[in-house]
């Protein structure tokens, strides 16, 4: 099921089963829930049943909003596709390099994102597939890995890439608010059980910039959670952001920037898509 989290012009968040083919959405308040991970976990027989008279709206009628707006973490990976460690001039990592997005970092998927004012000329974006986390679990082995995940969304691990470099970790460069797009909403496992090979493409103005697939990442989905797991306990709602190819502003000749009034659309087959303009700051620095 796909599962999202709207506004029906009403100014409040509830969820929602998502027909892709009818472009609709249905509630899902016979769940009794507005927690996205909660409803992704529930039995798909209860999840079915649950939209039998429930309210429809067309999803062109309302606002989609991020599937996990506070996540407890929001984690990603550095150079883990073989062709954008290519493009960086880099040797490929022999362990995961992992940093942290701040987590107020999270936006919808269709809201505009923020040139910061204090780092105007190196905004980059970065597509990527987004893992969420269902279950509580620590030394989680790779064998296991897929079963405590809640499902998968769409993000775009949007990069300022001058804060980025400056920075003794990649923290600062990674967390502007606003600067982590995810959904359109959350494909359940029992709908998406492995994320591996999907295709997945960024444009920017209409113009591609990134086409991959998610099989050709150097540490696939159930490592990553087995070497984060290793190390702390991953949490309902966590994010884990996996990596993304080529393509990116920074390796292209020159370097294609993000402007204001550009706007970024990040496809993944069997997911869905998030688009976001990038507007000006009105913070004076």
């Amino acid at each position: 099921m796909k599962i999202a989290r709207f506004d029906a012009g009403d100014g409040n968040a509830q969820l929602g089963a998502v027909d892709v083919a009818a472009a609709t959405v249905t509630s899902l308040a016979a769940l009794g829930t507005d927690d996205v991970v909660t409803a992704a976990l529930t039995d798909p027989a209860e999840r079915t049943a649950a939209l039998d008279g429930a309210a429809s709206w067309a999803l062109d009628d309302v606002t989609l909003l991020a599937p996990v707006p506070d996540p407890p973490k929001f984690m990603a990976i550095g150079l883990n596709y073989r062709d954008h460690i290519e493009e960086t001039g880099r040797d490929a990592p022999k362990f995961p390099m992992f940093f942290n997005k701040q987590r107020t970092c999270v936006n919808d998927p269709t809201g505009d994102v923020v040139i910061p004012a204090e780092a105007p000329d190196r905004v980059d974006y970065e597509g990527e597939l987004g893992m969420v986390i269902g279950t509580r679990c620590r030394r989680v082995g790779r064998d296991d890995a897929p079963s405590v995940v809640a499902g998968y969304l769409v993000v775009n691990d949007v990069s300022v890439r001058d804060w980025q470099a400056k920075a003794q970790t990649m923290t600062l460069g990674k967390s502007w608010d606003g600067h982590g797009p995810t959904g359109p909403w959350l494909v359940t496992t029992d709908e998406l059980a492995d994320p591996h090979g999907l295709a997945m493409k960024t444009f920017v103005n209409d113009e591609l910039r990134q086409d991959t697939t998610t099989d050709l990442m150097v540490f696939d989905a159930w490592t990553q959670i087995e070497t984060l797991s290793t190390v702390f306990t991953l949490e309902p709602g966590d994010i884990i952001a996996t990596g993304t190819s080529s393509g990116v502003a920074l390796a292209m000749d020159p370097p294609a920037f993000l402007a204001p009034g550009d706007v970024v659309r990040i496809e993944i087959e069997n997911i869905g898509t998030i688009e976001n303009r990038f507007v000006a700051d009105s913070h004076q620095p």
